[in-house]
Order: C-alpha cells, then sequence, then structure tokens
C-alpha cells in the first residue's frame, strides 16, 4: 500500500471549521469539517468536500487577509501520513497516522452533490 500524507487545518474563518485533506494522485482532495474531525468511533460529523488544494497546502499555515475568499487565520491542527484500504466515488476507506487522528476511518458521500460523513471506525 502506497503511504500518502494527510493535513487538518484549523481556520478561523466567518465561523471556525477545519479542513481536512487528503494527498490523492498529486492533489489534495479537501472537505471542510464545521465541527472539527470526529476523536471517537460514536460521532459521525458532516464533511462538506470543497475546492481541491495544492500539494504546498500540507504544510500551510497563516492569515488569508480581509476581503479574499477564506479570509481568517489558519493553523495546522493535524497531520500525518495515511493509507488508503477502499476508495470509489462514492466512498473513502482510510488508516490515519497523525499526531491526533488515529485509526481507521471513513468518509461515505451523501445524495447531496458536495455532502459527505466522515467517521472512525471501530
Amino acid at each position: 500500500m502506497e503511504t500518502l500524507h494527510f493535513v487538518v487545518q484549523e481556520h478561523h474563518a466567518r465561523k471556525l471549521h477545519y479542513d481536512f485533506r487528503l494527498e490523492i494522485k498529486g492533489i489534495l482532495k479537501s472537505w471542510a469539517i464545521p465541527k472539527g474531525p470526529p476523536l471517537e468511533p460514536e460521532i459521525k460529523r458532516l464533511a462538506i468536500q470543497v475546492d481541491d488544494h495544492e500539494l504546498s497546502f500540507l504544510t500551510y499555515e497563516g492569515i488569508i487577509p480581509e476581503g479574499e475568499y477564506g479570509a481568517g487565520t489558519i493553523t495546522i491542527w493535524d497531520s500525518g501520513t495515511y493509507t488508503i484500504e477502499e476508495r470509489s466515488d462514492s466512498k473513502i476507506v482510510f488508516i490515519l497516522d497523525g499526531k491526533r487522528l488515529k485509526g481507521r476511518y471513513s468518509l461515505l458521500k451523501f445524495k447531496k452533490e458536495k455532502e459527505w460523513l466522515i467517521f472512525k471506525n471501530i
């Protein structure tokens, strides 16, 4: 299995949310998680798919100026490596090895175009 990178950025924009990014095929597939990534298996969270980002965002921290899209402060909340166990257009199963996030997780796509559910598997 190929080892890839992920990052979770705490983003203080209009509303606090967490940007969850997985390295896939040379880019970062990205989701905004309003309540933060789940740490326990019982917790399921909404993850809204957003635009892909360049790999340089794996280490990005800084301030996006007022008036620009995503204005606010961005800090790295967690980062590490991961492996994909299963991937389709509507499901991604992966194992995270970060500082805070560890274990097997799933992203499942809802019927709505950009809405996914993220949870930690038991």
